[in-house]
């Protein structure tokens, strides 16, 4: 009996199929693990809860005592007092002022046999100083502002993508007491993915929008850190830029230096505090407010502030319509034997619709934003839901009805359905 054999003609015929198959699935393999790498492994770190006490920090100390115990001691007595010096407090006891105090952050410390040479950080309890300190410290007044650290290190311009140095700074950093409401994002999953050195770059305003609306956010804070290394492990220059909103605007740049890479997290530190003070100082002046093309639908407004937009918004309407003629003359004004004018037609209100667009793709979602913006009538268009290669929902203001803004659509090329309250549009 002979042997099984295949023929030849077989094997010949399915062997490029069998290699096209196994090739196949090496490749759907490793674009599996490369998308599993890309969003896998430690890159996030999260940021520390907000405290509302008083922070102090880089209080210098050199003290002795009769041992190491008393030595330290009193180095931390009296970073308590120069701490309360520094907030302009009132005189008190210390044993007062110690009952103030929440806690000490020891920075960095050296301990001898009777001496103490420390950096210290006092945090003050906010109930029990801030009536002493007066108005009980500073008040949060910022919009909430989307913190988007870049490090750039060896030509390498980094975010979340790697845990770094940078990052933690801003993740440990104690903004309890900051006039700003930074928005830290911590790096985990897809979020290292979306935000990224290159999306600081990006003008679209329509990517933007659906960033800031993921994190809740009215606008975007930029602090950039460009680190040089003298040599590994060496002294470290750090030259720092204050960037923000969708345009990437300057605010301020300064420079520091760690003298070794044991002193670069001290450094990155005390810069993350500067970064505070540059924008809390735009802030005061005017600089730093939420960019007016960017959907603002997320923040929370309160109904005083609500109520004074709206008859701003109605007493606008009425100059409008006054300089337009739309008002009704009154009989004063009326000239005996003249003709009295023909009543003028009220002014259509404005009211808001679902449009439903097709976008394909991110170019089609930007054009169809920009060609809704500029349809005669349409007071303002907002994003509700965005779906790249399907179909995005979008909030359309018009002054008129339904059937209005359809025609005005279909006369600019569109293909409009028109269902009960709401539109579907495609090109």
């Amino acid at each position: 009996m002979s042997a099984l054999s295949i023929p030849s003609r077989l094997s010949a015929n399915r062997f490029p199929t069998l290699v096209g198959a196994l090739a196949f699935a090496v490749l759907a393999f490793v674009a599996v693990a490369s998308l599993v790498a890309q969003v896998g492994g430690e890159r996030g770190i999260a940021p520390v809860a907000s405290s509302s006490d008083i922070d102090v920090s880089g209080i210098e100390v050199n003290v002795t005592g009769a041992n190491a115990e008393e030595a330290r001691a009193n180095g931390w007595r009296q970073a308590q007092r120069l701490a309360w010096e520094q907030l302009g407090g009132p005189d008190i006891p210390d044993e007062r002022l110690e009952s103030l105090v929440a806690a000490i952050v020891v920075e960095e410390e050296n301990i001898g046999p009777r001496r103490y040479i420390a950096r210290l950080g006092v945090i003050f309890d906010r109930q029990r100083a801030g009536a002493l300190l007066g108005a009980g410290g500073t008040t949060r007044t910022s919009a909430p502002m989307l913190t988007l650290p870049v490090l750039i290190s060896g030509g390498t311009q980094t975010m979340f993508e790697v845990r770094n140095p940078w990052q933690r700074a801003w993740a440990e950093y104690q903004f309890g007491t900051s006039a700003i409401d930074y928005v830290r994002p911590s790096g985990v999953g897809g979020e290292s993915l979306l935000l990224t050195y290159g999306q600081t770059g990006r003008r679209s305003r329509a990517w933007w929008n659906v960033i800031l609306d993921q994190f809740g956010a009215a606008d975007v804070l930029v602090p950039i850190a460009n680190l040089t290394w003298q040599w590994p492990g060496g002294p470290v220059e750090g030259e720092f830029t204050a960037r923000y909103g969708p345009d990437n605007r300057y605010l301020g740049s300064f420079r520091m230096r760690a003298n070794s890479a044991d002193e670069l997290p001290a450094m990155l530190e005390r810069a993350v505090g500067r970064f505070d003070e540059i924008f809390a100082a735009a802030l005061a002046n005017g600089t730093l407010r939420p960019d007016p093309t960017l959907t603002l639908d997320n923040i929370e407004i309160s109904p005083e502030i609500r109520s004074l937009l709206e008859q701003a918004r109605s007493a606008e309407a009425a100059e409008e319509a006054a300089a337009a003629g739309l008002d009704e003359p009154s009989a004063e004004t009326v000239e005996p034997g003249a003709e009295a004018p023909e009543p003028v037609e009220p002014v259509t209100p404005a009211a808001t619709f679902p449009v439903q667009v097709a976008t394909p793709d991110a170019r089609a979602f930007d054009g169809a934003l920009t060609a809704l913006r500029a349809v005669p009538g349409v007071n303002r268009v907002s994003v509700t839901s965005t779906a790249i290669g399907g179909a995005s929902v979008l909030s359309v203001t018009y002054t008129g009805d339904l059937s209005s803004l359809a025609a005005a659509l279909r006369q600019r090329g569109w293909a409009v359905n028109e269902g009960q309250g709401a539109l579907g549009i495609s090109r």
